[in-house]
């Protein structure tokens, strides 16, 4: 889990969450590139979010919302994708919400759910742990 207080309004950061063209400005760590991100920022919705590897390797990853609250919350999981179709490898399920923590600030809380500990570590030597 990730807790922060973050000087942004609420609205500010739920919007880099759901704006494609924001999104591939921050989701990934050089050398690593966020490189087309699809979706459809309602509850049964469809996302994709393509990552390209240094090597040139690219890494869709397929999910749906499962909860969107404007502002408040957003539940996410790739253990399935579009029209509700299980994946062949779920991995996770993000958890955010975005609290007012007054004068323009938020309490950002980011949880993330693996299948296994293996799916966590693997996570955690992305970068999540740090945010």
């Amino acid at each position: 889990m990730i807790n922060r207080v973050l000087n942004a309004s609420c609205e500010k950061l739920y919007r880099s969450w759901i704006t494609p063209q924001l999104i591939t400005r921050w989701l990934t760590r050089p050398p690593y590139k966020t490189v087309r991100v699809v979706m459809d920022v309602r509850a049964g919705g469809a996302s994709c979010i393509t990552i390209l590897s240094p090597e040139g390797k690219e890494f869709p990853n397929r999910g749906i919302y499962l909860e969107v609250v404007p502002n408040e919350r957003l539940v996410f999981t790739d253990a399935f994708t579009s029209a509700w179709a299980p994946s062949e490898k779920p991995f996770m399920t993000g958890i955010l919400t975005f609290e007012d923590a007054g004068n323009g600030r938020t309490n950002y809380t980011a949880r993330v759910r693996h299948w296994s500990v293996a799916d966590r570590e693997a996570h955690e030597k992305m970068g999540f742990k740090e945010g």
